[in-house]
Order: structure tokens, then C-alpha cells, then sequence
């Protein structure tokens, strides 16, 4: 048995390729309609098979969609964390491109992003989708950790896990407002990823890291001319 009709042209969907049919026709229907712009028959027949037919591999559009986020986190994961590198050669050059992954990983993958922060999806819906959003964060908490290992002497260390939600809710609304081709309605002065730079800038300032810091024996590697450590943006 084949099916032969997705969105993207003529091409044969073998039986063992069901499911990755449904997932990328439901892809393709959450970028241009939402992620509550479709139903679980429309996912059936962009993929140009019966209604029946996604049964066999997802209980309901709500299962389909935990697939698709479980998916997206998955890459988002290998994003960041290959953006942290491990906070090499330095935790602010690395602090900074993870910032950038961020916000380029929501403006190229929409469908995805929607799918794991719009979908309305329960978080806990299942285990698998539990733990891949929690490796997501983990890259963030990971740097975060590293950032407040840089506290300056005689300043209190802020907690890591309250750094990394801080940084991530910024992340967030900047890549939501912002960063993403459907919605960046609005003109702006900067880019997307210097305003992020800007509003992180202004956060470590707020806990008392002095913007002229220089980094630890540690992180000597580079001093970044702009950024946490280096001059303001103007």
C-alpha cells in the first residue's frame, strides 16, 4: 500500500512511513494555520491518507501534537547545547551564542516552536515530552550555573535555577515578539538577538556583575567587546 499526496508534491508514503507523513503534514498545517488551526483529519488528508489511517500511530490530535513538540524539543536541545559547547572557550562567549541559538531556532523553526510553546499542550502530557523539555532547559540552567559561578566578590550569588528561568523568560518574549517572521509586527531600532544582548546586559547589571568585569582565571580565553562583560549597547 502507498500513498502518494503531501503538501510538498508527489511523492510514495509507504506503510512504514505513515507516521512520519502525519508528522510533517502536521507541521506543514501548523506553520501556515497554527497549532490550532487544524484537526486530525485535516493532518489525514494533507498527507493524503484516510481519516482512520492516523490511528494507527497517534490516539488523537493532541497525541500527534505531543509527537511534533517531543520532536521540537529534541532539536532544540542539540541547538543550545551545541551553541553552549560546553561554555567553551569562555562562559560569556558561550552565554552569548546561546542566546543567539535561542532566538534563530524559533525564527527557522516556527512549526516547531509553536508546536512546543503555543499548542496548549499539557507539558506533562507524557514522559517522553516531559524529559526532552527538560534537557532543553537543562542547557540554560547549565550556563546559568556557570554565570553565577562569576559572581564578583562581596555580591551575593544569585540562585542558578531563578538566573536560568529569568534568562529563558527573556529568551522567550523576545523570540515570541520579535524574532519570528509572523510576528515581528513592530519596527525596531535594533535586531532581535541585540535587543536580547541589551536586556541580558541590563539583568546582570541588576545583580551586581559590573558591565567592566573581567573574566575569572578561568574563562581568560576572550574578552568580548560587547556583551555582560563589555560595553553597553548603544
Amino acid at each position: 500500500m502507498s500513498w502518494h499526496k503531501d503538501r510538498r508534491g508527489e511523492r510514495g508514503y509507504h506503510h512504514g512511513n505513515l507516521k512520519e507523513a502525519l508528522l510533517q503534514a502536521a507541521l506543514g498545517l501548523i506553520a501556515e494555520k497554527g497549532p490550532a488551526g487544524f484537526t486530525f483529519a485535516d493532518a489525514a488528508r494533507t498527507a493524503g491518507v484516510s481519516a482512520a489511517a492516523p490511528y494507527r500511530h497517534f490516539r488523537d490530535r493532541d497525541d500527534l501534537l505531543a509527537n511534533i513538540a517531543q520532536r521540537g524539543f529534541e532539536q532544540f536541545e542539540q541547538t543550545l547545547a551545541q551553541a553552549w559547547d560546553d561554555g567553551r572557550p569562555n562562559t560569556v562567549t558561550a552565554f552569548e551564542r546561546l542566546g543567539k541559538a535561542y532566538l534563530a531556532f524559533a525564527r527557522n523553526e516556527p512549526a516547531f516552536y509553536s508546536a512546543m510553546f503555543e499548542s496548549g499542550i499539557p507539558a506533562d502530557s507524557s514522559l517522553e515530552l516531559t524529559a526532552a523539555g527538560e534537557r532543553a532547559f537543562g542547557v540554560i540552567r547549565a550556563a546559568a550555573e556557570r554565570l553565577a559561578a562569576l559572581t564578583p566578590p562581596g555580591v551575593p550569588r544569585p540562585p542558578a535555577l531563578m538566573m536560568a528561568l529569568h534568562i529563558w523568560s527573556m529568551s522567550h518574549g523576545i523570540a515570541s515578539l520579535f524574532g519570528r517572521g509572523d510576528a515581528a509586527r513592530r519596527k525596531l531600532p535594533m535586531s532581535p538577538d541585540d535587543l536580547l544582548e541589551a536586556g541580558a546586559l541590563i539583568y546582570l547589571r541588576g545583580l551586581g556583575f559590573p558591565t567592566d568585569q573581567k573574566p575569572s582565571e578561568n574563562d581568560k580565553a576572550s574578552v568580548p567587546k560587547s556583551g555582560p562583560w563589555g560595553a553597553a549597547p548603544k
